[in-house]
Order: C-alpha cells, then structure tokens, then sequence
C-alpha cells in the first residue's frame, strides 16, 4: 500500500513499528530510522545509488536487520504545490520498493535539505562533514515529520 496520507499509513500499523525514511537524490539514498513507538528519527546511512536491484537488496537488508515494519519516502513537491519529474521518479521508485511488501507513505520534502543544513550547521559540523551527511540528515527530518503527524493526530 502506497499513500500520501498519514491517517491511512498509520491504519496499516496499528501496533506502531520501526519505521526507514528515504531521501532519493539522484547519486545517493539517505536513510533514518526511528524507533517502533514513532517517538524520534535518527539519520542512518547514506548510500550510493545503482541500478535498482542492488539498490531493493540493500534496503531490504536495512529493512531486516532493524525490523522495520513500515517505509516512509520524501516527495519533492514543488513550492506552488505541483509535482514534477523528481516527484514521479519518487513515486515510481516508491511502487518498486512496494514488492517489500511493507506500508510505503509519501511525505512532502520541501524544506528538508535546508532544515537538515541548519541543524548540521547549529553542531559545528565542517562542510566537508555536512556534504557527506546531509542526505541521512534529510531522511531523519523527513521522518520525523511524517511520525509528527502520526503520532500528532494530524491526519
């Protein structure tokens, strides 16, 4: 099940559950990971992309050995709310990762990139640094604000 909707995400887990949020970028895939009792994100690691099927192998792995029971996946909306071809390649990313067979939402993004940079840049953190962590610091905020909103009542 695919959705964009938080209420209709968290119905498939009523029991709560680890959950793996994804920032898709278009050379790296950054992940966080939060615990079952959705309470907090933590960024995870960042991953070169490749070729889809290495890229599902490599997930599923993450997805196994933290017992992630759902998939939460940033969606660049465009400012005025429209989507486009990044949206799309997110979307048809999001049905191919659907064959984990794990609840996937698909949560606005905007503003994740810059909410990441400031909270990287608020630790001190180089640039150097920051350039190598910032997709796994994206997934952690996109991920927390998807388990805000569930665990908020914003639905």
């Amino acid at each position: 099940m695919i959705t964009t909707l938080a209420g209709e995400f968290a119905a498939t887990l009523p029991g709560g559950g680890a959950l793996i949020g994804l920032d898709l970028g278009t050379q790296t895939i950054g992940t966080g990971f939060c615990d079952a009792g959705w309470r907090i994100a933590s960024p995870g690691k960042t991953l070169r992309r490749g070729k889809f099927g290495a890229d599902r192998a490599l997930l599923a792995a993450l997805v196994a050995e933290r017992q992630v029971a759902g998939i939460v996946i940033g969606l660049p909306i465009n400012m005025d709310g429209s989507e486009g071809p990044r949206s799309q390649s997110a979307r048809a990313y999001a049905r191919n990762l659907a064959t984990l067979d794990l609840p996937i939402l698909l949560w606005d993004e905007r503003w994740s990139t810059a909410s990441a940079e400031r909270g990287l840049i608020a630790q001190d953190i180089s640039r150097a640094r920051r350039a190598a962590r910032i997709d796994a610091a994206a997934a952690a905020v996109i991920l927390q604000a998807a388990i805000d909103a569930l665990t908020g009542g914003v639905f």
